[in-house]
């Protein structure tokens, strides 16, 4: 019979997230990982230069770590292309995306390469380290607790059965995952502005969201639409 000793079920109760790093800044890479490291919970294990660095060193691992915190903006390979390939080969590993930038278009982009969250650089600590304990026991991190409404993950409110959503509010729930206006989407569709407007609204609605990328993160959290 397998038996565990004391000291065995503290070290295993107390397991900290181990955590990876990538951006090509290396004063806020030393100062973000020095952060984390003084979360109780968590522990830095890894860090890179850019996305090709984080792959090599990733290859030579035993261990992946849980969750990786990825710049959108780097050379050689950036946050996007990085997110893809570690998709791709590392699918149980959580990837975070850590930026400046606040656009939707960036935003809509990391999560469809295959983001859970996505952070501003500019994060509070005490806010990052929520951040990183939800990804770690939800999968996901939901910001609406800072009013943002483009980080709108989830709402507050849950229902129990999925919405019902027309072909039409699927196929322009699709487009708006691209980078196209919802004037180009209008013209694609073969219908007026007014008609878009109507679906996103109705979207918004159905989903308890308030805005475009919060629109296109619940539809993936619900599995209405997949990753490309």
């Amino acid at each position: 019979m397998l038996t565990f000793n004391k000291k065995d079920l503290f070290n295993f109760t107390h397991m900290k997230t181990t955590i990876g790093l990538a951006d090509d800044q290396q004063l806020f890479l030393k100062s973000l990982a020095s952060l984390i490291n003084s979360f109780p919970t968590c522990e830095v294990v890894l860090d890179a230069l850019n996305g090709e660095d984080l792959l090599k060193k990733l290859a030579l691992r035993d261990t992946m770590p849980d969750i990786l915190l990825i710049d959108v903006e780097m050379p050689l390979m950036d946050g996007s292309e990085t997110v893809k390939q570690v998709t791709a080969k590392y699918p149980l590993i959580r990837l975070v995306a850590l930026s400046m930038k606040d656009d939707d278009a960036t935003i809509i982009q990391m999560i469809m390469a295959g983001c859970c969250a996505y952070l501003l650089k500019d994060i509070h600590p005490t806010e990052l380290e929520r951040a990183l304990q939800e990804v770690m026991t939800k999968g996901y991190y939901n910001a609406d607790s800072c009013n943002i409404n483009y980080r709108r993950l989830l709402t507050q409110a849950r229902k129990n059965s999925e919405p019902s959503i027309t072909p039409n509010e699927m196929k322009f729930l699709q487009l708006a995952c691209s980078d196209m206006t919802y004037k180009q989407v209008a013209s694609l569709m073969n219908l007026s502005e007014r008609t878009i407007d109507g679906y996103r609204e109705s979207l918004f609605e159905k989903l308890n969201v308030q805005s475009r990328v919060g629109m296109v993160l619940e539809g993936i959290r619900r599995k209405i639409i997949k990753l490309s």
